[in-house]
């Protein structure tokens, strides 16, 4: 008999109707040769620390560093755990075989591994590793099975990563709880949650420590249109007003034209964190609601695997697209002009060279029946965002217009769009017939590929080199703003570039590898730090509560509340799963790490 364990009852249900295991048992089905039993996420976990010494249950500084010589794991305790892993044990120690059918990545790598180990299974293992729960993808899955040993690195990557959050988890928050707290409370530590938390005390110190100052810019209105001078900024209102005499009175003539064509490629398309930004920007979703209604999509088939940190499709995808197009009901106002051409194939959609494991988020081409609002708006995105990707490339034009008075140059700069291309499919209510009318930049679509500079850019009125006449010269009175407190949006940029303020996509792909936390725990640490009342939210804004604030001031060592050297840790951890690096090495780091932190914390005055 073969048995397959999936991590969901709804996962396993999918895959039994596929095999033709339809006959219920007690936690399992089965049928035609096979058993397709579940877990439902985590059953097990490593052990507490009273599970390895009885002297390690009460918090003491004299028993910390606590790090076992070897780690083990437990069955979670809960009666339901306890009783379906009890029917799994059954079936994996009569199994010919067992078929890992777990979320294809580290987690459920180590979720499915984990229940083996604890349940003794001895029979060989192979893995389903497939991108959507489609009948088709289940299908072409079992069809092209895996060897478990191709995702050893994979399991000691994810077992590395468990042990270190332990040791750094439970010795940090033991010493500085049983150092500082004086028993009023738990002063939570990990290595992923702390440096995020201190990103947002640091914000908002730059934030109540900012004080402003006023700053001058020449400005002037020639024929309606306003333009700046090239001199820049004055901090010396006297300095500004000197320059406003000496062009006041005097002509403006424009010196030089200048009209640039250029075109702006498709949006990407969606990883994890590029959709939790969108929905949070776009509508508010915390990025733990994000993941569960894109996990919600993706087991009712509509969309492929979404804990992804890519936003590339790989080669073998292309051949299939016509068919996901077609599927997308609702869209064929976009779609019905792509029917039956040669798509194209850019390097910026498909790069085997940027997918490892799966590719970005896309539409499996399954009917979106039976969505809540909440799950069409999320797919609503993906959707648009795929079928952009294979539409013309936006033109622009941008015009440049230099002036002078007095000596003293100015300059202004407007943008059109003269064939919007991809932009039809994100402007509501816009139809495909005026593709090639000349529309106001401002028309764009309402998505992150835009840059929000453009939109305060106007279509200008047509200036001619030599003219010249009367203008309306001004001195602008600004002030300096202090810094924006984090949404969840920027706050997830800020993890995916471990503290790194970068605009732009290629550095921002480059800067991945050294981020803190994983795409699909990011929104889980957040959540940590509202359940531990570590920060707060208004509206959009994110702020630390005093808790939050008094526990990152209380943390005099910096590995504990560095963003790029957590950042480091995750590369290495990266590296593991490559190939590259060895998980001992960096659990022996770890430990060392651990047992220095102990020593300069009891040494502190």
């Amino acid at each position: 008999m073969i048995v397959c364990i999936a991590e969901k009852p709804s996962v396993a249900k999918e895959i039994a109707g596929v095999l033709g295991a339809t006959a219920k048992r007690q936690g399992y089905l089965e049928g035609n040769g096979y058993q397709v039993t579940w877990t439902f996420g985590h059953l097990c976990t490593l052990k507490e620390p009273h599970d390895y010494s009885p002297q390690w249950k009460p918090w003491m500084l004299s028993t910390l560093p606590m790090i076992p010589p070897r780690f083990g794991i437990k069955l979670i305790d809960n009666d339901v755990y306890s009783q379906q892993f009890s029917v799994i044990k059954t079936l994996m120690q009569n199994a010919d075989e067992i078929i890992n059918c777990g979320d294809a990545g580290q987690e459920g790598e180590l979720i499915q591994r984990w229940v083996m180990l604890k349940a003794g299974a001895k029979c060989p293992v192979k893995r389903l590793w497939i991108s959507s729960l489609t009948e088709e993808s289940i299908r072409e899955g079992f069809q092209h099975l895996k060897p478990e040993s191709d995702f050893k690195l994979l399991y000691e990557a994810g077992l590395a990563r468990a042990i270190g959050d332990w040791v750094l988890g439970i010795n940090a928050t033991r010493l500085y709880t049983l150092r500082y707290a004086q028993n009023r409370q738990v002063l939570s530590i990990g290595r992923v949650q702390t440096p995020t938390l201190a990103m947002i005390v640091n914000r908002q110190e730059e934030i109540d420590h900012f004080v402003p100052a006023p700053y001058w810019e020449l400005k002037t209105v020639y024929r309606d249109v306003t333009f700046t001078a090239s001199k820049g900024k004055f901090d010396d209102k006297e300095a500004g007003e000197k320059f406003l005499s000496e062009v006041s009175g005097t002509d403006f003539t424009v010196t030089d034209v200048a009209e640039k064509k250029g075109k702006e490629a498709p949006p990407r398309l969606f990883d994890l964190t590029s959709l939790q930004v969108e929905c949070n920007k776009k509508y508010g979703f915390s990025a733990d609601e994000t993941l569960k209604l894109i996990q919600s999509l993706y087991e009712k088939k509509i969309t492929t695997y979404p804990r992804v940190d890519t936003t590339f499709l790989s080669d073998d995808i292309y051949p299939k697209v016509p068919k996901i197009l077609q599927g997308l009901t609702g869209y064929e106002a976009y779609t019905s002009s792509l029917a039956g051409r040669k798509l194209p194939k850019s390097k910026k959609v498909f790069d085997n060279s940027k997918v490892t494991d799966h590719h970005a988020i896309i539409p499996t081409g399954m009917p979106s029946l039976s969505l809540t609002p909440d799950e069409k708006k999320v797919f609503d995105l993906v959707a648009r965002r795929f079928i952009a990707a294979f539409y013309p490339d936006c033109e622009i034009s941008t015009t440049t217009v230099l002036g002078k008075a007095a000596g003293i140059e100015f300059k202004t700069t407007g943008k059109r769009i003269v064939k919007p291309g991809w932009r039809v499919i994100f402007v509501s209510g816009q139809s495909q017939a005026n593709t090639g009318d000349i529309q106001d930049v401002r028309q764009t679509p309402d998505n992150d590929a835009v840059d929000s500079k453009e939109d305060a850019n106007t279509v200008l009125p047509e200036f001619k080199a030599g003219e010249c006449g009367p203008h309306n010269p001004f001195l602008k009175e600004t002030w300096t703003t202090p810094p924006k407190p984090f949404t969840e949006a920027t706050l997830l940029r800020a993890m995916e570039t471990a503290g790194k303020s970068v605009e732009n996509e290629e550095l921002r792909d480059a800067l991945k590898e050294n981020g803190i936390g994983r795409p699909s725990t990011r929104a889980a640490i957040i959540e940590t730090l509202y359940k531990r009342n570590y920060i707060r939210k208004e509206r959009k804004s994110l702020y630390p509560t005093q808790t939050g604030k008094e526990l990152v001031a209380t943390i005099h060592e910096e590995l504990l509340k560095s963003a790029e050297l957590t950042g480091l840790w995750e590369k290495k951890l990266r590296m593991i799963e490559a190939g590259t690096y060895q998980a001992s090495a960096f659990l022996d780091e770890l430990k060392a790490m651990v047992k220095t932190i102990v020593i300069n914390v009891l040494s502190e005055n």
